[in-house]
């Protein structure tokens, strides 16, 4: 699954991500956001790994954790994000023929661990607060 966004009034790829909240797991993070950027309930099942990409230019750095799992619902009522212009179901082919779209190069790379079979378990995750992956993030 992936998310057609408008980045800077550029149209980008990316799957459903975000931000974890002060105080939230990261397993309800995952849940939240898909929701908000898709309307599809997401159970997440596995995590397909862990990945820190930055741009230097402008001294950011993104951490990234992509979860792999099941879709139960669709709320065709659901306002979606601000700037999420709509859901789209891609095959690799098309990811890469568009890879100057992709928000990231984490995204290819999600879809690549995915396709290969990497699956992390989620139990070493899920509960993990903001501040614990953080922490966790350092020791990368």
């Amino acid at each position: 699954m992936f998310v057609e966004e408008r980045i800077d009034g550029r149209l980008v790829l990316n799957q459903p991500a975000g931000h974890v909240d002060a105080g939230e797991t990261l397993q309800a993070a995952v849940i939240r956001e898909t929701l908000e950027e898709s309307a599809f309930t997401f159970v997440p099942e596995a995590v397909l790994g862990v990945y820190l990409w930055g741009r230097d230019t402008v001294g950011l750095r993104y951490l990234r954790v992509a979860f792999c799992g099941r879709l139960t619902a669709h709320d065709p009522q659901q306002t979606l994000d601000e700037g999420i212009e709509r859901v789209l179901w891609l095959p690799r082919t098309e990811v890469i023929a568009g890879t100057r779209r992709l928000r990231s190069p984490m995204v290819l790379r999600a879809v690549d661990d995915y396709l290969s079979g990497v699956r992390q378990s989620i139990d070493r995750y899920a509960a993990m607060t903001r501040d614990e992956l953080l922490l966790q993030a350092l020791r990368l």
